[in-house]
């Protein structure tokens, strides 16, 4: 899908060199190389050391922003397990009990799983941006991988793997809409899909200290740190690439939103966390008030049915 706000298509070039050729040389390239491997394990590990490799070469980048990278098929690389179902065919238990318990960590080491994904996806795709665009991104799929790799510990204290229980895609098939415009990315994964963590994190992590699974709430305390961090360098690039456009990043927000058809934020919110994250305002008055419109429309639309 090519938004309305894209700039010209920077994607290609009669002179680029193929991945195979860059490999040796381009950090993009093999970033894109983690994001195809199917291991978690391995894609974690290859993450970590990436990030490490560029921060110790900070001072000699090669993230190539010129290079056009053609779009390889299979992407992202995942393992056979978990089966990806819709949503609602996921299974829903108790935190009360180990076996719910479990289910939760499996979810989240899904969605951290995802976000290693995403992250790598913003590297490699998007030619022409600041090396700090690339650097940051890379830092979050490193931030993202150790997340997971503490969850993963966390499932084996239990007795399980990831893989064991079905999971759904969501948080990659709104990566693939995004694919064509790097500000609808900006503006719907960090801001929308990885912010709704900010503010699930602190009620979920109330009802692990409550079933005295302070480990696992102990992770979600690491979890929520980084990914405020995150969800800002999200809002960083986005209102860098408004200004660079020439758009007002409320109105651009709106409208990216309705055209990608984001999902509607419903609170409560964690705004302390959203204001940590860059977010200001104006744009928290607009969450607050369509929720307010929804809850509303939602509690007419009970009465109706329940008059029927």
């Amino acid at each position: 899908m090519k938004s309305v706000f894209s700039a010209a298509n920077a994607n290609t070039s009669a002179d680029v060199p193929t991945p195979s050729d860059a490999a040796s040389t381009c950090w993009r390239v093999a970033v894109l190389d983690a994001l195809r491997e199917c291991d978690p394990v391995a894609k974690a590990d290859a993450v970590r050391a990436l990030h490490a490799q560029s921060q110790a070469q900070a001072s000699a980048p090669r993230w190539e922003p010129q290079l056009g990278i053609p779009t390889p098929a299979g992407l992202p690389g995942r393992p056979a397990d978990p089966p990806l179902v819709e949503p609602r065919e996921l299974q829903r238990r108790s935190m009360s009990t180990p076996q719910g318990r479990v289910v939760l960590l499996h979810a989240l080491a899904h969605i951290e799983f995802n976000a290693i994904n995403l992250a790598l996806d913003a590297v490699w795709r998007f030619p022409a941006m600041p090396d700090a665009f690339y650097a940051d991104w890379l830092k979050v799929a490193a931030e993202e991988a150790y997340h997971f790799s503490l969850l993963r510990a966390r499932l084996a204290d239990y007795g399980h793997v990831y893989g064991d229980f079905p999971a759904h895609n969501g948080l990659w098939e709104m990566c693939e809409r995004t694919s064509a415009d790097v500000l609808a990315r900006m503006a719907l994964v960090p801001r929308v899909l990885e912010a709704r963590g900010l503010d699930a994190s602190p009620p979920i992590r109330a009802r692990l200290k409550q079933a005295g699974d302070d480990e696992s709430a102990a992770i979600l305390d690491i979890i929520l740190r980084d990914e405020v961090g995150h969800v800002r360098i999200g809002n960083h690039w986005f209102r860098y690439l408004c200004e660079s456009r020439g758009l007002d990043p409320h109105a651009a927000w709106l409208a990216l939103a309705e055209q990608y058809h984001a999902p509607r934020m419903r609170g409560p919110f964690n705004f302390e966390a959203r204001r940590s994250a860059g977010f200001d305002e104006a744009e928290l008055d607009t969450l607050a008030a369509q929720d307010a419109t929804d809850q509303a429309a939602a509690k007419k639309s009970t009465e109706r049915h329940s008059n029927e």
